[in-house]
C-alpha cells in the first residue's frame, strides 16, 4: 500500500505575504478574479487588506460574500451564479473555512458542471478536472482549508453536514499571513485553535496515520501548545505561531484522515449552527478517552508535544491521562466551555449520533464504534 501527500504547488508564510497576490494573478495570466469572503470580514475591514491591494495593482475583481458560518447548499450555488456573471478567471478566497469552502465547492463546480448538484460531491467525488485556480488567504488560525482537499457543506434541509474529498479542490497558492488574522476576537481565536489542535491529535491517531504525517501532527501540536494562550491574548508571537501550526496540522490530516471528534461536531453546527471549533474543542478531550485504548503509545508523544514533564518516567495509564488533562487545561485556559449541557438537547442525540455514524470522518477513527457508543458520548458531556 502507497501513501500520498497532496499540498499546495506554492506558499507563502509571514507578515506582509498578502502583498504577493496581485503579483500572482498578473504572472498568471489573469485578467479578473473573483474573491469570495464572507460578510464580516467586508464589515470589518479585513477583506480589504486584500482588495486594496488589487486595487492599487490594477487588477479587476467582483466581491462575492453570500456566504453563511456553516456554509449552505445554497451559498454554493449562489457562487457559481456568481462567478459566472462577474466573468471572473480565478478565485481569491478570503476567511475561514466557510468562505474556503464555498470557494472550493464553486471552483469544483464551474470546472466540473456535471457536478452542478451540491449533494453530488460528498465523499471522494471523481471529479476530472481541478477547480478554478484558487489563492487561499486565510483570516482564521484553525481551519487549514487552504491546504486541504477536504470541504464542508451544510445541508439545510437535511439538518446535516457532508464532508467533499477531492484532490482537485485543493487550492493552488496559499497565502498564510499573520496580519490577516490580528483582528480576530478572543472567543474566535480560542475556537479556531482547538479546531486545529483538533486537526493534529485526531490526525496523529487516525487509521491512516504514518511517519511523515505524524512529523507534521506533532510539530503542530507542540506550536499550539506554546502558541494559542498568546494568541488569544493577541501577541504577535502567538498569532505568528498559530498561522503556521494550523497550517502545518493542515498540511497532515487532509491527506490521512479524521476521526469522530469531527463526525460529532459536524452534527452539531448543522442542527445547532454550533460554531465547528467549539464544538470539536467541547468533544476533543472526552473522545481522547475514548480512544486512549487503541493508540499504543502515541499518547506519550502528544503530553510531551503539549509540554507535559517527565513523560518518560509514567506508565501508560499515566501519560495518557496526563496528554487528555493537558488538552482539557488549554481548552478551559482559553475559555472553551467543558460541556454540551448549554447546546445539545437530549431528544436530538440519536439523530445526531446517526448522523456522526455515517459521516465521512468516522472510519478514521482509531477505534471503531457505533450509533449506540456515539450516543454514550454525547450524553457523557450533557
Amino acid at each position: 500500500m502507497s501513501n500520498r501527500i497532496v499540498l499546495n504547488t506554492i506558499s507563502h508564510h509571514g507578515k506582509g505575504a498578502i502583498a504577493e497576490i496581485p503579483g500572482i494573478i498578473k504572472a498568471h495570466g489573469f485578467q479578473k478574479a473573483f474573491v469570495c469572503t464572507d460578510p464580516d470580514l467586508i464589515k470589518f475591514g479585513v477583506s480589504t487588506k486584500v482588495t486594496a491591494l488589487l486595487d492599487e495593482a490594477g487588477v479587476a475583481y467582483d466581491v462575492f460574500s453570500e456566504i453563511k458560518a456553516n456554509p449552505t447548499i445554497e451559498n454554493v450555488q449562489a457562487g457559481v451564479a456568481a462567478f459566472k456573471a462577474a466573468e471572473a478567471d480565478c478565485i481569491v478566497a478570503i476567511g475561514g473555512g466557510s468562505a474556503m469552502d464555498t470557494a472550493k465547492g464553486v471552483g469544483i463546480i464551474i470546472n466540473n458542471p456535471e457536478y452542478a448538484d451540491v449533494r453530488s460531491l460528498e465523499g471522494v467525488a471523481p471529479t476530472k478536472n481541478h477547480a478554478v485556480f484558487t489563492i487561499a488567504v486565510p483570516t482564521t488560525a484553525g481551519t487549514a482549508a487552504e491546504v486541504t482537499i477536504n470541504y464542508v457543506i451544510t445541508d439545510v434541509e437535511k439538518k446535516r453536514k457532508f464532508v467533499c474529498v477531492d484532490t482537485n479542490d485543493i487550492p493552488e497558492i496559499a497565502v498564510v499571513d499573520p496580519d490577516m488574522m490580528s483582528t480576530m476576537p478572543k472567543g474566535l481565536t480560542a475556537a479556531t485553535g482547538m479546531d486545529a489542535l483538533t486537526h493534529a491529535i485526531e490526525g496523529y491517531i487516525t487509521k491512516g496515520a504514518w511517519e511523515m504525517t505524524d512529523m507534521f501532527h506533532l510539530k503542530a501540536i507542540e506550536l499550539i501548545a506554546k502558541s494559542l494562550r498568546g494568541a488569544v491574548e493577541n501577541t504577535p508571537e502567538g498569532r505568528e505561531g498559530m498561522a503556521l501550526a494550523q497550517y502545518v496540522a493542515g498540511m497532515g490530516f487532509s491527506n490521512v484522515g479524521l476521526g469522530i471528534v469531527h463526525s460529532m461536531a459536524h452534527g452539531l453546527g448543522a442542527l445547532y449552527d454550533t460554531p465547528h471549533g467549539v464544538a470539536n474543542a467541547i468533544l476533543l478531550p472526552t473522545i481522547m478517552e475514548y480512544n486512549a485504548e487503541c493508540t499504543g503509545e502515541k499518547y506519550r508523544d502528544i503530553a510531551k508535544a503539549m509540554g507535559v514533564e517527565g513523560t518518560e518516567n509514567m506508565s501508560q495509564d499515566e501519560y495518557r491521562a496526563a496528554a487528555v488533562e493537558a488538552v482539557r487545561k488549554l481548552s478551559a485556559d482559553v475559555g472553551i466551555p467543558a460541556d454540551l449541557k448549554q447546546i445539545v438537547k437530549d431528544e436530538d442525540v440519536q439523530f445526531l449520533s446517526e448522523s456522526a455514524f455515517a459521516d465521512a470522518c468516522r472510519p478514521g477513527n482509531p477505534r471503531d464504534t457505533s450509533v449506540e457508543e456515539i450516543a454514550a458520548l454525547y450524553r457523557k458531556l450533557l
